[in-house]
């Protein structure tokens, strides 16, 4: 079989001499129109911390392909950081960019009949968006990491961009004064790099490289490091082998993959964005794979790993102590683990990690099995009659795992941010966050500006929130996203008065509000849906397309 299986139709068929023209303005030779044309996807820009060293990282890699006989070339996608859009109207972009960068990858590739992609990515849409491509290309690929961000510090203590919101937060209630949280945001974020908790960017990392679509190491080698260059040759040259061995994405995922990938996160406590991604990936990969398999999985796991955000520790604790092989090695010895499973290397899980060292002794970033922060999975997928058709909590067991309170109720993000700054919301009561799905927001915007709010004015063990939105990965306190059927549609949410009394139960997954049918059936019947936000645009086109979160608002359904 030729190893230039999709380049060929450019490269050597005499009938193209315009694509060969082109091939060579941009300096290839006949040789090289013999090799196969690998594109390296970077969603590299300079706006953020995240993505500003990708296009640098890029270069690595073309340096790998070059030197196994291998035609790198660059191209670029969008990105939308997380970090900077969160609380602002821009934020409804964030979860339409994993789409487009999916589209457009897969739509460079297609379009310039490459025969394999290495995808450079950096903040959290990058990196489902980019196996969303894969998967539906099915050619040989790799993704590659950007890495995390060193942590900040003032006055020996560690810092991270959620320090910032929390900081806000304090302000705001009046614990800290001006120069203080001046100093925070100062020095949060000290360079180039993926936000540095178990958020979803280190999330979404660590889980592909556990289902086997990047190299060992290449989750948690950090941003700025020898490392991280030398993975990145690496990767490069590791397409050889896959185009050689025509080892495609959806060869590697599969439902015993994507299993080890979600008791990774179990075991991590990442974050609530890896049930959307994982179900949009699960769908690309055309395997079955549901909110149900969530809870099996999440019921059967414990939750270990002692990483912000509600524990202490960061990516770079977890790079210090062996890394994320060295935590896969430890849940391969632990039987928690599909060993079988193929990877990006032309090697198993198991052989991968054959050599790998050990978590480092006395480390405590990992808890023994025997001494686990929870005993099952910190993602709960919760049913009731608020949400019929699923929604997601996280609860790492720290907030509770009970509580019933009285709704106070917001149309919106900038309500309820505006309400919690007034004093509004009371100790006992559950905000309420609602028209804010994929449809609502448009785009499910990230709620990480209330629940550091709430966290920072003193709350977060007396109040919880729900929404048909979703959560940063930075996100901790008794929260509940992802609520389906979302408001904008009428889910239940969107019936909700002030005063209702909301239940929600992490032991039986229950989330309901104490009312009877009948009285839910007569505000439905009076309640008329608001018109979209959006009349025209990208949104616009995402809010008529998208399917719902229990779904993984995909939008190529």
């Amino acid at each position: 079989m030729a190893h230039n299986r999709y380049s060929k139709v450019v490269t050597q068929d005499p009938s193209q001499p315009a694509a060969q023209a082109m091939l060579h303005a941009i300096g290839l030779t006949d040789d090289d129109f013999k090799k196969p044309l690998v594109g390296i996807a970077s969603t590299g820009y300079e706006g953020n911390p995240c993505n500003m060293h990708l296009n640098d990282l890029a270069q690595h890699i073309k340096k790998g392909t070059a030197a196994v006989d291998l035609v790198g070339l660059v191209f670029n996608t969008i990105g939308v950081s997380d970090g900077i859009s969160m609380g602002t109207p821009g934020m409804r972009f964030s979860l339409p960019s994993r789409d487009l960068i999916a589209d457009s990858m897969e739509t460079v590739m297609g379009g310039m009949s490459y025969d394999g992609m290495v995808a450079v990515v950096g903040c959290d849409k990058n990196m489902p968006g980019s196996v969303m491509a894969m998967l539906r290309l099915n050619r040989p690929s790799i993704m590659v990491y950007g890495g995390t961000i060193a942590s900040g510090c003032v006055a020996d203590k560690k810092l991270d961009v959620v320090s910032a919101f929390e900081a806000w937060g304090e302000k705001v209630a009046g614990s800290i004064n001006e120069a203080k949280y001046k100093e925070v945001i100062q020095n949060a974020c000290p360079g180039a790099g993926a936000c540095g908790g178990m958020y979803t960017a280190n999330t979404m990392a660590s889980a592909i490289e556990v289902l086997g679509l990047a190299l060992p190491y290449n989750a948690s080698n950090p941003a700025v490091s020898q490392e991280k260059i030398d993975g990145c040759v690496a990767a490069g040259k590791a397409m050889r082998l896959l185009i050689e061995k025509d080892i495609k994405p959806k060869d590697i995922v599969t439902k015993k993959s994507l299993e080890n990938a979600i008791r990774l996160v179990t075991v991590l406590g990442g974050s609530t964005n890896a049930v959307l991604h994982f179900l949009a990936i699960a769908k690309a990969a055309e395997v079955d794979f549901t909110l149900d398999d969530f809870q099996r999985i999440s019921d059967t796991t414990p939750f270990l790993a002692d990483l912000k955000p509600s524990g202490k520790f960061l990516m770079e604790d977890v790079h210090r102590v062996g890394g994320i092989p060295a935590v896969i090695k430890f849940m391969l010895d632990a039987n928690m683990l599909h060993a079988d499973c193929m990877t990006v290397t032309g090697k198993t899980l198991a052989e991968n990690m054959a050599n790998v060292p050990s978590l480092s002794s006395g480390q405590k970033v990992i808890r023994p099995t025997d001494n686990p922060i929870k005993e099952t999975g910190h993602i709960r997928i919760l049913f009731g009659n608020l949400a019929s058709a699923g929604s997601v909590a996280k609860i790492t067991g720290k907030e509770g795992l009970y509580f019933e309170g009285p709704a106070r109720v917001y149309d919106g993000e900038f309500a309820a941010n505006a309400g919690i700054k007034a004093g509004e919301v009371k100790k006992g009561e559950v905000v309420v966050i609602r028209y804010e799905g994929p449809k609502g927001g448009p785009g499910m915007p990230e709620m990480l500006k209330p629940t550091a709010a709430i966290m920072g004015a003193g709350l977060g063990k007396d109040v919880a929130l729900i929404t048909d939105g979703r959560f940063s990965g930075g996100t901790h306190g008794f929260v509940v996203g992802h609520i389906t059927p979302e408001a904008q549609i009428g889910g239940a949410l969107a019936l909700i008065e002030n005063g209702d009394i909301i239940c929600i139960d992490a032991e039986k997954n229950e989330l309901s509000v104490r009312l009877s049918d009948q009285i839910l059936n007569q505000r439905r019947a009076v309640w008329t849906a608001p018109a979209l936000k959006v009349k025209k645009g990208v949104l616009y086109k995402y809010a008529r397309a998208v399917a719902s979160a229990s779904d993984g608002c995909v939008t190529d359904e």
